[in-house]
């Protein structure tokens, strides 16, 4: 599949849509786009049975890829083409639910740098609970720094 540039400033909704469809590990996890503006996305996950451990809940690692995909694509928004340089996370519940909502927000955004934070969701038929909160730091890049990637 050829993969669509993500230019280097802001993407639009329907951009960002054609850029997770190119992105074979978003397709593989299943995540679809709710809210995309100005810094701030909101992104849902369902829970499949593949992705939990073996208590039945969300695994760890698909927990911090909801928090890492919603502080990135937060950044997308504002910056266009990112990677992320590092992020933290506090796992605050077992994530057990029908789907997982990140909800992630740019804080300030620099010339080398993007800080933003996610809070993660679980959902289900009484509501959401809070599972997880991210601070990450989204690296923009450029045409130069697309070039020297491994």
């Amino acid at each position: 599949m050829t993969k669509p540039p993500v230019p280097n400033g802001p993407v639009t909704l329907d951009r960002m849509k054609e850029i997770i469809q190119a992105s074979p590990f978003n397709r593989f996890l299943g995540f679809e786009i709710l809210e995309f503006d100005n810094g701030r996305v909101e992104i849902s996950l369902p829970i499949r049975e593949e992705l939990t451990q073996f208590h039945g809940y969300a695994h760890g690692a698909v927990v911090g890829a909801v928090a890492d995909v919603a502080c990135a694509w937060a950044a997308v928004s504002i910056r266009g083409n990112v990677v992320t340089g590092e992020y933290k996370i506090n796992f605050i519940a077992p994530a057990v639910g029908e789907r997982l909502i990140g909800r992630g927000q740019v804080l300030k955004s620099s010339g080398r740098q993007v800080v933003c934070r996610s809070d993660v969701f679980a959902v289900d038929q009484e509501g959401e609970k809070l599972v997880a909160t991210a601070l990450a730091t989204i690296v923009p890049l450029n045409p130069r720094n697309q070039a020297e990637e491994p």
